[in-house]
């Protein structure tokens, strides 16, 4: 697996008050609440497996090992997470496999306009491309130089630093490729389809004309 390098003695310096800001109608969080809908699944490494499938350059569907996928460049991105539910906890170091690696490992279809990032249990999230091919979004592996723990998503989810963090699921499996946007699993429950925390995009009755796939 992709390790993070030697971390220095002593915890990293954190934001001072007079820097810290948040989105609109979000608190500070210490620590890490665990949240999420359903139970934990259980990893079998055996069986674990990621793909890429879709509309892809090449029609062809892409799939990784966990050996595999986890030997990919590993990087580290430091980021806040913003939690629809209101809270936010800043300043942590992620680590694992950019989203554009994967992109540029098995390429999107030109016509591609959004992906749907999937996860154990059927569960789904929409992302528009350019979102998804942020620099900032990664498949983390590691939070602060430790694995994540299975609470929290391993041994895999995705992080997208610039919207809620319903948008970066837990027990991530695969990457969809769409010509056309659709609603995931949280958007077609009524919440916002782009999940913008600095516009406060909560819910899908805040959407404006372009926000959600034409009906």
């Amino acid at each position: 697996m992709g390790q993070p390098a030697e971390r220095e003695s002593g915890e990293r310096a954190t934001r001072g008050a007079a820097d810290l800001q948040l989105p609109p109608g979000q608190r500070l969080q210490k620590g890490w609440p665990v949240t999420h809908y359903g139970p934990v699944p259980k990893f079998r490494p055996e069986r674990w497996e990621f793909r890429v499938f879709g509309a892809t350059a090449d029609g062809e569907k892409h799939c990784w090992t966990h050996e595999e996928f986890t030997a990919l460049p590993y990087t580290t991105v430091e980021a806040d997470l913003h939690c629809v539910t209101k809270f936010s906890m800043v300043g942590a170091e992620w680590g694992g496999i950019p989203a554009r690696t994967v992109v540029g490992t098995a390429p999107p279809a030109p016509d591609v306009t959004h992906v749907m990032v999937w996860a154990e249990y059927g569960f789904s999230s929409n992302l528009r491309l350019e979102d998804f091919t942020s620099d900032r979004t990664l498949f983390a592996t590691h939070k602060d130089g430790e694995l994540l723990t299975a609470e929290h998503g391993f041994p895999l989810r995705l992080i997208v630093p610039h919207l809620y963090a319903w948008k970066g699921p837990k027990w991530v499996r695969g990457v969809e490729y769409m010509t056309a946007d659709r609603r995931g699993f949280w958007e077609e429950r009524g919440y916002h389809n782009v999940g913008d925390p600095w516009r406060e995009q909560r819910y899908s009755y805040q959407e404006e004309p372009g926000d959600g796939p034409e009906l």
